[in-house]
């Protein structure tokens, strides 16, 4: 969806593009998800749930923005560990300047994490759509 990455300026304008870009797929989105808790008692949520309506297949997305240079990507190990431990197979969406490149270069790495950019693409492989 050209030109949508531009209009993303927050976490939470994150979580809804993901959302909105879902939807135009055919896909159905649920925002904040309530999953259980976290080993140290806080609830954990899933930013998005994505639904296959079909096959009814499930992917969880963390979204991560982080637009200067900050503490959000000092998150990203837990993240992913946190990811590892929900019921279904999930990922990390980022988008943002701030993330350093070795950041970066450390999601993709992962195998675990897209930049928003490419989500498009990565959401119709995963679920089987026309390419």
């Amino acid at each position: 969806m050209p030109g949508m990455a531009a209009a993303v300026a927050s976490g939470d304008a994150l979580v809804k593009s993901v959302a909105a870009l879902a939807v135009s797929l055919g896909l159905e989105a649920r925002e904040q998800f309530r999953a259980g808790k976290r080993i140290w008692g806080s609830e954990r949520r899933i930013d998005v749930i994505l639904t296959d309506p079909v096959t009814r297949r499930r992917l969880g997305v963390e979204c991560k923005y982080q637009g200067t240079a900050g503490s959000a990507e000092e998150k990203i190990p837990t993240t992913l560990q946190d990811i590892a431990a929900w019921p279904i197979p999930g990922i990390v969406v980022f988008e943002g300047d701030g993330f350093s490149p070795n950041m970066r270069s450390f999601l993709i790495a992962s195998g675990k994490a897209v930049s928003f950019s490419d989500l498009e693409p990565w959401l119709r492989l995963f679920f089987g759509m026309e390419l």
